[in-house]
């Protein structure tokens, strides 16, 4: 018997796969049309002050300057031990999913149960979760990479890591220009990590009028 929408039970069945491929390609990035993210990994002299230019950060995601997939404050608390700040709120690349499952579940529910287009609504459920799933498994930087990372830094000190997906970079360098801090580690060309380093330096030179611009 076809469904309301004209579709017969072996025709929906043979769509559920087609349509959660469709989720899957538009709601996540893949290796095919995406670039590569850039990390970026700074060192400043306190944990507020790498606060601080998180929030930079966050500002410039809501002026639309800058993409990013994961801001993490790490520091080393009074045991010596290295401490992960995740506490930012990311909802860009989460605005689009919840609504996604927003509608879908109520497709879903919508439906009589047993009604001829469940195995189409169950099929493209289960699929799009594990996908889902997948990314969030994935989804960030490492934190055991982190750790490492600043499992010599100077107590007191803190680094900021970022995971950038897309950004203005003349305007993200504008907006760091007030901001002392040492590049620890980058995913950037040779080229544009000197920049960053001489944005940071700068910020550092005016700070302390009598030192020599390198």
């Amino acid at each position: 018997m076809p469904s309301p929408l004209g579709l017969s039970h072996n025709t929906a069945t043979v769509l559920a796969p087609w349509l959660a491929s469709c989720y899957s390609l538009h709601g996540r990035r893949t290796t095919e049309n995406a670039s590569m993210s850039d990390l970026i990994a700074v060192v400043f002299d306190s944990r507020e002050r790498a606060a601080e230019v998180r929030h930079e950060f966050s500002k410039m995601q809501r002026e639309h300057l800058v993409e990013l997939e994961d801001c993490v404050v790490a520091y080393k608390g009074k045991n010596g031990k290295v401490k992960l700040d995740q506490t930012i709120n990311l909802t860009s690349g989460g605005a689009a999913s919840g609504g996604f499952w927003g509608l879908l579940i109520g497709l879903l529910f919508s439906i009589p149960f047993g009604g001829p287009l469940l195995p189409l609504f169950t099929a493209v459920f289960g699929a799009s979760f594990g996908a889902l799933s997948g990314a969030l498994s994935d989804y960030g930087i490492d934190d055991n990479m982190m750790k490492e990372l600043t499992a010599d830094l100077d107590q007191g000190k803190a680094a900021l890591f970022v995971l950038v997906r897309k950004a203005t970079l003349d305007k993200v360098l504008e907006h760091l220009a007030g901001f002392q801090g040492k590049v620890l580690k980058t995913s950037l060309s040779h080229d544009l990590e000197q920049k960053l380093q001489q944005v940071l330096e700068h910020a550092e030179s005016e700070s302390d009028p009598g030192k020599p611009t390198p």
